[in-house]
Parts: C-alpha cells; sequence; structure tokens
C-alpha cells in the first residue's frame, strides 16, 4: 500500500478585547501563496516537535507574543482538500484568549502582524472559518467556564469581567444580575480584598479568578 503524505500545519486564532471590541491577531502574509493578504499566524510543524511545541513556536516567531500570558487549547483539525494551494496540508488549529497585549512584533514569513476586529473579511486559505469557529468556541465557552478571566488583567472588577461577556457575545447584560450569578457561582472569582475608584465614582471591589474549571450553574447568553 502506498501512503499519501500531507503536510501538517499549525494556526491560530488568538482573541482579545482591545478598545471595547473582541479583536483578532492576523498576520498579513510575507510569501506565496495569498501574498500580502491577511491570515492567522501559524506555519509547518518541525519533524522533531508536537502540535502543541509548534503552536507556541509559532505564535511566539510571527507575532511575539508569549502563550503563558493567557489562555491556549486546540480548537479543531482542519483537512479538506484544495485549502491549500502548494499541495495536501492539514492543519490543528489552536484557541488562545489572552488579556490586552502590547502590539504584536511580525516575524518569520508574516510581514506585518497586527489586532483587528473579528469580523476581518476575506482571510487567506480557510482562516475565515477557523476564525469563525474559534469564536463560536469562545463564547460558548464564557458560558460554563470561568475563561473570560483570561481576558482580563490579574485583578478585575465585576463591570471589567461584565465588560467581557458583553463584548464576547455582543449584548447588553444587567449589571445587577450578573453581579449576582458571578459572586454566587462557586470558585468562580475570589475578592481580592482591594478596591479601585474610577472617574470619580465608587469605589468597586477587585478580584481574582478563582479555582473552579467549570461554572455551576453555567452562565447562559441572552
Amino acid at each position: 500500500m502506498t501512503l499519501n503524505v500531507a503536510a501538517v500545519t499549525v494556526d491560530l486564532v488568538l482573541l482579545t478585547i482591545r478598545q471595547g471590541t473582541l479583536q483578532v491577531l492576523l498576520v498579513r502574509r510575507g510569501i506565496e501563496p495569498y501574498l500580502s493578504r491577511w491570515a492567522l499566524p501559524g506555519g509547518f510543524v518541525h519533524d522533531d516537535e508536537d502540535l502543541d511545541a509548534a503552536a507556541i513556536r509559532e505564535l511566539r516567531e510571527e507575532t511575539g507574543v508569549d502563550s503563558s500570558a493567557g489562555h491556549l487549547e486546540q480548537l479543531a483539525t482542519y483537512g479538506a482538500p484544495g485549502r491549500d494551494p502548494r499541495g495536501r496540508v492539514i492543519t490543528v488549529a489552536y484557541l488562545a484568549l489572552l488579556p490586552d497585549l502590547p502590539a504584536p512584533v511580525a516575524g518569520s514569513d508574516a510581514a506585518h502582524a497586527e489586532w483587528r476586529p473579528v469580523d476581518e473579511p476575506e482571510l487567506a486559505f480557510d482562516h475565515d472559518r477557523i476564525l469563525a469557529d474559534g469564536v463560536e468556541r469562545a463564547r460558548a465557552k464564557l458560558e460554563y467556564t470561568p475563561l473570560a478571566t483570561a481576558f482580563c488583567a490579574r485583578e478585575f472588577t465585576v463591570a471589567d469581567l461584565r465588560g467581557v461577556y458583553e463584548t464576547v457575545w455582543r449584548t447588553k447584560l444587567d449589571p445587577r444580575n450578573f453581579h449576582r450569578k458571578v459572586t454566587t457561582a462557586e470558585g468562580f472569582v475570589e475578592p481580592t480584598g482591594h478596591s479601585v475608584t474610577r472617574d470619580r465614582g465608587r469605589p468597586a471591589q477587585l478580584f481574582r479568578r478563582g479555582p473552579a474549571t467549570l461554572l455551576h450553574p453555567p452562565l447562559l447568553r441572552p
């Protein structure tokens, strides 16, 4: 039996909240195919590395972003014939949720790296589909896990956290109801004992992420 050898790549959907909008890290391709088109960061997996190592390496090489800054997980595998004009290429996509970070630094085969709104049209390859899948995964995970805190600084207010949910879900939430749900969900957030005053308002209590891995009860989208 003859084996058909396919190349393996990793692609990264890196999401953050900047200027009140959900944004994704994109690179402008510096090589063919799709020269000068926006694309997700990523590249080929080396023979001597596993998938997670390849994702972390590509993240660092193409953007200068450190994966330890937020949450990173496998999203899905994409292998449709013809998805890459260079030949048979299967990609394993990763999803990262990150707090607002400094401007990325392009490298490797990326001419430029930039945070862009998630509705950025006409990405290279099949990256529009991968991005859409990543955004939907993030929206779903905010319902039943505490991963919304990955978009926040180490210490945050409940209003900061509500802003994450409102931005990712693209909806408005009742402040009092949200505060009650967040502070009564076991292990979701923990008070730090500190407070902060913003815009001449009343002091707001600061929290950090608690030990929970799942939310009971979940915070369901409206």
